[in-house]
């Protein structure tokens, strides 16, 4: 199949170009990847550091294939951002594969390029945040629910469960999204009587259960000594975070992740959270907002008008008729994240959209096939028509508020896009509807192609990465994750990819006499000096500084015991630390470059 070759060839090449100017993308997630490259434990575990004193705040699946990639090839960009490239391809290939097994294999090629022109997809698809296996699983549970849909066989609902199980271990409750639009689609349309269906529902909850609770029941049951603190909860439990800092703080705002410790100013952005993650104000137009519409939402009008003519499409069909349930479940999908990350008090980051956009792909695709073959009839031409000209005013809007980024395609979209909505309007010959068609599919992508281009070509660091270009709005001053060496995210200790060079020698004078070469506020200045140095630097207060771990009495011990060389001061904001406070109160400073550096040992 050559369009299936090319367009995964293409997906490959476009998201692997350059790959290094990622460097190491996150580095609060790529010090957990170091750290479980060098220990088994950290691996397990989701460590932030080698010598285990806390974990990332998010289960360690995402972790654990770049950590087995770094562990083969040794750290590097490539070897960090290449197997999230390659996840990419297969989430592209599972969307061409599931659209071309009951549309064909045009509506499966206009599915698959729609994903991969995805800006939000794009961009996480080439970074280490957890985003890009979390989609990539929830498309394999789509798979999965489709194939039960189609047979109503229980090991399709098994496998389902289990996918989103894994889904779990990787992003906690943002996998669950799906699932009521996954149940709602088997429970209307799946072949056995619906008592039989209500039971293999249940069975794949129980594979849910059992995919994801293996890992949760060793980190509960495991003694807290043993383990690493459960960072971004206040209890050391995972129940804590999943249902607390990860689960209802998200939604209702009450996100306190800890009380001791202290924050620099920007370790809380470290992980893709804190006070900067807080997107526009909540409303139903928040996905269209200046900050979010770009990232995903130019094909959303266009999928909503074609998700109900999809539905209307099928009319009097029996109760099992696929198609409906295809419109219904991707519909589902669509709507249902779409108000969660509306509605959402929360931290929020565009870049959590991501999930909406196979919903998107699998739509466009299918409605497009189904529309087209029926076009003859003015009914189905005026929602062709009706969906290419709101992609086209969608495109030009979103186009518009980067004034300066390609300044003339916005008004050439406008102008192809007007004239193929007139043209589009009247019955043409058949290789005239082709070329018309062709036009429109070219409309509707320019910008989001764009936008992907120009995320390809711009370094992204930190924890708030942004697809394409700087809009003009109020948000656009905290779009911190695009960025080269002028712009690129500054942290306490200099940038994730250039640390402060004397500040590194100094750690890197007799690290092994010690567990932690150093300690200091925040997962995120420790990220910077652990990959620098390659040596276990302890995250006090974990990824935002508030966690409380260690206690005051914890480090107390662990510095009498020898086991952390210096304490290094953050140059930021920071909120009071009974750490820092002993710390200042007890050892003489020094000045280390820019930096005030207590040696522990002394």
């Amino acid at each position: 199949m050559p369009t299936l070759a090319a367009l995964l060839v293409g997906t490959a090449g476009a998201y692997a170009l350059d790959l290094n100017r990622e460097h190491w993308g996150n580095s609060f997630y790529a010090a957990a990847v170091q750290a479980g490259s060098i220990s088994w434990k950290a691996f397990l575990f989701g460590s932030s550091d080698a010598a285990n004193s806390i974990t990332v705040d998010k289960p360690p699946a995402s972790l654990w294939i770049m950590e087995l990639s770094v562990r083969i090839f040794g750290l590097n960009s490539w070897s960090l951002l290449l197997p999230q490239v390659l996840m990419a391809v297969l989430s592209v290939g599972i969307m061409y594969a599931i659209v071309a097994r009951r549309f064909g294999y045009g509506a499966a090629l206009i599915a698959g390029a729609v994903l991969a022109t995805t800006p939000t997809f794009a961009l996480m698809f080439r970074y280490d945040n957890p985003d890009a296996l979390l989609t990539l699983t929830l498309l394999g549970a789509a798979w999965a629910m489709l194939r039960a849909i189609e047979d109503g066989r229980a090991r399709w609902l098994v496998l389902t469960g289990a996918v989103v199980g894994l889904g779990f271990l990787t992003k906690q409750l943002q996998a669950f999204l799906v699932v009521p639009a996954l149940a709602v689609a088997y429970a209307a349309f799946g072949p056995p009587k619906l008592g039989t269906r209500l039971l293999q529902l249940l069975a794949a909850g129980a594979a849910v259960l059992v995919s994801a609770g293996w890992w949760v029941a060793i980190v509960q049951l495991v003694p807290a000594a043993d383990r690493p603190w459960v960072g971004g909860s206040k209890t050391d439990s995972i129940l804590d975070l999943t249902f607390g800092y990860n689960g209802l703080g998200r939604l209702t705002g009450n996100e306190h992740a800890g009380t001791a410790g202290s924050s620099a100013g920007d370790a809380a952005q470290a992980g893709g959270f804190g006070p900067g993650g807080h997107g526009p104000q909540t409303g139903i137009t928040r996905m269209f907002a200046a900050a979010q519409g770009g990232q995903i939402s130019w094909l959303i009008p266009a999928a909503l008008v074609l998700v109900v003519a999809g539905i209307v499409l099928r009319g009097k069909a029996p109760r099992r008729d696929f198609q409906r349930a295809w419109f219904v479940m991707w519909g589902l999908w669509l709507v249902g994240c779409s108000v969660v990350f509306s509605f959402m008090s929360g931290t929020f980051h565009p870049y959590y959209t991501i999930v909406v956009a196979p919903a998107i792909a699998a739509i466009v695709g299918a409605a497009v096939r189904e529309l087209w073959v029926r076009r003859e009839k003015a009914a189905w031409r005026a929602v062709l028509v009706l969906a290419s000209a709101i992609t086209t005013a969608t495109s030009f809007v979103f186009l518009a508020r980067s004034p300066e980024f390609l300044p003339w395609l916005r008004w050439v979209v406008l102008g192809v896009g007007v004239f193929v909505a007139v043209a589009l309007a009247f019955r043409r010959s058949r290789s005239m509807s082709i070329a018309l068609g062709a036009m429109a599919i070219a409309v509707a992508l320019a910008g989001p192609v764009a936008y992907v281009a120009d995320t390809v070509v711009t370094p992204h660091t930190g924890g708030g990465p942004s697809a394409g270009p700087a809009v003009a709005s109020d948000q656009a001053a905290n779009r911190s994750g695009r960025g080269g060496e002028d712009a690129e995210r500054s942290t306490q200790f200099g940038s994730p990819s250039a640390p402060d060079a004397e500040l590194t020698a100094l750690l890197e004078a007799d690290p092994q006499k010690y567990t932690w070469a150093a300690a200091t506020i925040g997962s995120n200045a420790a990220a910077v000096l652990q990959l620098a140095t390659d040596d276990p630097v302890m995250p006090v207060g974990g990824f935002s500084g508030t966690d409380p771990s260690p206690t005051l009495d914890q480090f107390e011990a662990d510095v009498a015991a020898g086991k952390i060389h210096y304490f290094i001061a953050g140059t930021g904001k920071t909120r009071p630390s009974a750490i820092g406070d002993w710390v200042a109160a007890t050892f003489a400073p020094r000045t280390v470059g820019d930096y005030t550096v207590f040696d522990l040992s002394a």
